[in-house]
């Protein structure tokens, strides 16, 4: 999960965490170790993400426009752009060997550095660093999120489901951007394969998703968790007449909300 993105840190956490992987796969550092490839110890989005944008082509803005352009495309012109592209390519190739030369010298000088911990050290480590984001723990799902059928487009969002709340992120962000405990979920449920319908309070989340049989189970499994924690207890009967007290009602898994603010997000299972 790290690999893939979904630990909001930074670029130097990652550095780190890939020398404790080296730690506990080769033990101290040898240049005989073997070295795995950098795209198994450093997220390779992190890399491609110093590269410059490809450059925007504006559409053609009129039929004679469009004309010219395929027939220029189909000449010495389009021979001209083939040759411009595969000249950015390379340069491009060139470029992300540069950065992935420089991240793995960085790894490994982290790595030197480890000389002596241990196999179960580094592992502990690791999963130290990775804690350090609340979210460790849930389970995150790639959605786009529709406020509803006819609001705006959809928005490309991570549904973090853990043990105590379901929450919102924007991908790669620490922050969510909102978190429900399930004693504030009234109902979810699969409107279609591919759409998931949460409701929350007097708010109705749609999510298109690949995954929707997954997150349902997923929902299920916790929700009856929480159902169970909040049942009552029995107790010792009395040994005196009670007293009359004021009637408290049982509280979900959380209190009532307070002003929302900024919180670190929630994490997947992680290896």
């Amino acid at each position: 999960m790290v690999l893939r993105g979904y630990v909001p840190t930074s670029e130097e956490t990652l550095q780190t965490l890939a020398a404790l992987r080296l730690q506990s796969l080769n033990s101290d550092f040898s240049t005989h170790a073997p070295f795995p490839r950098l795209e198994e110890l450093f997220p390779p989005h992190v890399l491609h993400a110093r590269l410059p944008p490809l450059p925007h082509r504006p559409p053609a803005k009129c039929r004679g426009a469009r004309l010219r352009a395929g027939l220029l495309a189909g000449g010495l012109w389009g021979q001209a752009l083939a040759k411009q592209r595969a000249e950015r390519d390379q340069r491009l190739r060139g470029r992300l060997r540069e950065e992935g030369a420089s991240t793995m010298a960085a790894i490994v000088e982290k790595w030197k550095l480890l000389q002596g911990m241990g196999r179960p050290e580094a592992m502990a480590a690791y999963v130290a660093l990775v804690r350090e984001w609340p979210g460790f723990g849930s389970t995150l799902f790639d959605v786009d999120l529709h406020a509803s059928p006819v609001g705006p487009g959809p928005q490309r969002l991570w549904l973090g489901i853990g043990a105590k709340a379901v929450s919102l992120y924007k991908p790669g962000e620490r922050e969510p951007l909102d978190s429900f405990c399930y004693g504030r979920i009234s109902s979810f449920g699969a409107s279609d394969s591919s759409t998931f319908r949460l409701s929350v309070e007097d708010r109705d989340l749609l999510f298109e998703t690949s995954q929707v049989d997954e997150i349902a189970q997923l929902l299920n499994t916790y929700l009856a968790s929480a159902s169970a924690q909040r049942l009552p207890r029995p107790q010792e009967p009395p040994t005196s007449p009670p007293t009359l007290e004021p009637t408290v009602l049982p509280q979900g898994l959380c209190p009532a909300p307070e002003p929302w603010h900024h919180r670190p997000p929630v994490g997947s299972s992680h290896s």
